[in-house]
C-alpha cells in the first residue's frame, strides 16, 4: 500500500471516531509510522532502514547478495554528488553501454569514461542518481534500476566462476530516461 492511500486511510479511520465528517479536511501532517521511518532514515546505519528490508529481500531473491549491490548503489551516488569522477569510473563494468548526445556510445574504459564524464552523466541523470531512494528501486532479473532506466547496476561474474556464484555488482549502463 503507497503512503497516500496509508494516509488516506489512517486519516479517514482518525475523523470517524472523533465523529467528524470525511469530508472535513485533516490538518496536514505526517501518519505517526511514516514520520518515524522518515527519522529513523536519519539516524539508523544502512543495514537497519527498515524500508529497504524489501529491496534486499528482492535483490537477494533475483540476484544474489544485496550487501554488493548496496554498497556500489551507495558508492554510485556518493560519488555522482561529489563529482568524483574516478570514483564513478571505478564502480564501472567495461565496455559501459551509454548515450552520449542522444546517441548510444560504447565507453572502453575507465579512462575514456573520465573523458566523458559531463556528456554522459548530465545534469538530469546526476540529479536521478543523487535522488534516488534505496527503498523505491525496481529490482529485475536485468538488474537494479535507479529512476526511470538512467542507471542499471547487475552482477558481473567473476573469472572462474562459471555458476556466477561469485560476482561483483556493477554499473553496467548509463543513459537518459525513455532510452532502450
Amino acid at each position: 500500500m503507497n503512503k497516500f492511500l496509508l494516509g488516506t486511510a489512517l486519516a479517514t479511520l482518525l475523523l470517524s471516531a472523533c465523529n467528524k465528517s470525511a469530508d472535513t479536511p485533516a490538518p496536514e501532517a505526517p501518519a505517526p509510522a511514516a514520520a518515524a521511518a522518515a527519522a529513523s532514515q536519519d539516524t539508523m546505519p544502512d543495514e537497519s532502514r527498515p524500508d529497504d528490508s524489501a529491496v534486499d529481500a528482492a535483490i537477494d531473491k533475483i540476484l544474489g547478495d544485496h550487501s554488493k549491490y548496496k554498497a556500489v548503489i551507495n558508492s554510485y551516488q556518493k560519488a555522482v554528488t561529489e563529482g568524483d569522477k574516478e570514483g564513478v569510473a571505478a564502480l564501472i563494468d567495461y565496455p559501459l553501454a551509454a548515450t552520449i548526445h542522444g546517441k548510444p556510445a560504447s565507453i572502453k574504459d575507465a579512462a575514456d569514461f573520465v573523458r566523458n564524464y559531463d556528456k554522459i552523466i548530465t545534469p538530469a541523470i546526476a540529479g536521478v542518481i543523487k535522488a534516488q531512494k534505496y527503498s523505491d528501486l525496481m529490482v529485475s532479473g536485468k538488474g537494479v534500476m535507479l529512476g526511470s532506466g538512467e542507471t542499471w547496476i547487475n552482477g558481473i561474474c567473476k573469472p572462474g566462476s562459471a555458476d556466477c556464484s561469485e560476482f561483483e555488482a556493477r554499473v553496467v549502463r548509463i543513459q537518459p530516461s525513455g532510452s532502450s
